[in-house]
């Protein structure tokens, strides 16, 4: 098997054949795949052993428009989170009978109009639950203990003696801690507050405004960890953040959708909460002047909720895995149901 590299993208020519046994027998047709970035671990090389694949090589994902110039004679796609799949790349693309998004979430798939065509949608599901919730926690020990604060005093020579009556944070040990959305993640992250003597309050599915407003008005710390639908789309916006503790901190690494960032910003200036620890935004990457990036006490990291070499290689498994099923006509293993 070659790979060929050029100015635009990576195709790897797919054998065609298999063992079985002692016998080879003619494998199903071989597809042509589209890859829209390069994917730690090996799980690429099982695609191309069967299919033909590109892989588009830029560190930035391809345009809209150049992602559909390169879905449109492919019969599958692997897609990042950063791809807008809707109905007008699946209509510019004839061939396509299956799509496997590199994410837990698929928000950036119009499902209906997959299904419109028969097209089945996999995503990858738990095996960033752990890497996530190590994040949520992170970034919550961080965003309490004035960490980025104090490391960057340190580093442009602030750091002049031990002082009683700097960097005061919050406690951790003990306190409140509000998990709104209470599936894989939020109920590992639950786990890791236990450990920490915190009191936990969640929200589920079928919690309501004021449910929510409770849970708000309790917590000394507020983790997102739901799904992005049209009933969770600024959950957190002026009348949420109204709710809060002067001394809450909002932690969201789920979608970055969730927040309405102007009121975000606005309450951070006028401290009518103590913080904020952001890994997804809207957009991404924020603008360097948004102004966003002037509130306090704000701490914004580049969406790396599942940036392990564990997660990132388990997640291309489960995506490959999708699209070796589809394109053989099984149904895959982790699907999405519209």
């Amino acid at each position: 098997m070659g790979i060929v590299f050029d100015s635009h993208r990576t195709r790897s020519r797919g054998a065609g054949r298999y063992l079985e046994g002692a016998e080879t027998t003619e494998s199903p047709p071989v597809a042509y795949c589209f890859v829209s970035r390069q994917l730690p671990g090996p799980a690429l090389g099982r695609l191309a052993e069967r299919h033909d694949v590109e892989i588009w090589p830029s560190r930035l994902p391809p345009s809209h428009e150049e992602l559909t110039e390169q879905v449109e004679p492919a019969e599958g796609l692997l897609s990042m989170l950063t791809d807008r799949v809707d109905a007008e790349l699946i209509a510019a693309a004839p061939r396509l009978r299956a799509i496997s998004n590199y994410a837990v979430g698929h928000d950036n798939i119009d499902l209906e109009a997959a299904a419109a065509r028969d097209i089945p949608v996999g995503n990858t599901p738990g095996v960033l639950t752990d890497a996530t919730a190590d994040l949520a926690f992170a970034l919550l020990m961080a965003a309490a203990r004035k960490l980025p604060e104090a490391d960057a005093a340190v580093r442009e020579g602030d750091w002049k003696t031990w002082e009683p009556e700097r960097y005061l944070g919050a406690d951790v040990h003990g306190a409140t801690l509000g998990i709104i959305g209470f599936g894989r993640i939020g109920q590992a992250v639950a786990e890791r507050a236990q450990g920490f003597g915190m009191t936990i309050l969640h929200t589920t599915r079928s919690s309501t405004a004021e449910d929510l407003d409770d849970v708000l008005r309790q917590c000394d710390f507020v983790s997102l960890h739901v799904p992005l639908t049209p009933a969770t789309h600024q959950l957190i916006d002026a009348h949420a953040l109204a709710q809060m503790k002067s001394s809450a901190i909002v932690i969201n690494t789920a979608r970055g959708e969730l927040v309405d960032q102007k009121a975000l910003t606005r309450a951070l200036q006028d401290k009518l909460i103590a913080g904020a620890a952001l890994d997804v935004t809207v957009p991404e990457p924020l603008p360097a002047d948004d102004p966003l990036l002037t509130a306090p006490n704000l701490i914004v990291t580049p969406h790396i909720g599942s940036a392990t070499q564990t997660a990132r290689e388990r997640m291309a498994d489960l995506a490959v895995d999708n699209l070796l099923a589809a394109l053989d006509g099984r149904p895959m293993p982790h699907q999405v149901r519209p």
